[in-house]
């Protein structure tokens, strides 16, 4: 756990951009453009994309010290993305304050994919998140995490759309 001022500088980051607003550049067409190319990588596997973006941690978080992973593998439970038929969905979840993005899979794809893997294709969008091309990075993470759910979830049968295909902004879904 870091020091006192560390919290506090932390928590100061992320009240700061805590008002919930996102950045211009995910707002309107860019949710509408980022729905689409979910929508459309669906067509191809059995897996379910679901896209979470978050401004900030609630203040509970930052002040336990908690990571974007805990909040993310939280979200994945509240959205219902496990409960999905093939157990293959798919969490992306940004976290903008951090310019941190993580990835939670279901236990039938996590089983066949090494956490390696993920961390591989975390560690390839740093940079486009660190210059606040947001949607890139997000473009990125759906089409990585399509080849992987083509590659793993070959012969299983696609279903309906199971999870809404519009990215969800943390504090209005909860």
């Amino acid at each position: 756990m870091g020091s006192l001022f560390d919290r506090l500088a932390r928590l100061l980051k992320h009240q700061w951009l805590g008002s919930g607003r996102l950045p211009r550049s995910l707002r309107g067409s860019a949710m509408q453009r980022l729905a689409a190319r979910v929508a459309q990588s669906e067509t191809r596997h059995s897996g379910q994309i679901r896209i979470c973006l978050e401004a900030s941690l609630p203040w509970r978080y930052v002040w336990r010290d908690a990571r974007a992973r805990e909040r993310a593998i939280s979200l994945f439970g509240s959205l219902r993305v496990w409960d999905t038929e093939h157990n293959n969905g798919v969490l992306i979840y940004l976290l903008l304050a951090e310019r941190s993005i993580e990835i939670v899979a279901d236990r039938a794809l996590a089983r066949q994919v090494p956490m390696p893997v993920w961390s591989a294709l975390i560690a390839r969008m740093a940079e486009t998140l660190r210059s606040e091309r947001f949607e890139e990075a997000l473009n990125q993470a759906i089409d990585e995490v399509s080849e992987l759910l083509e590659t793993h979830s070959a012969g299983l049968a696609r279903t309906d759309n199971e999870l809404p295909d519009t990215p969800v902004i943390a504090s209005d879904a909860l």
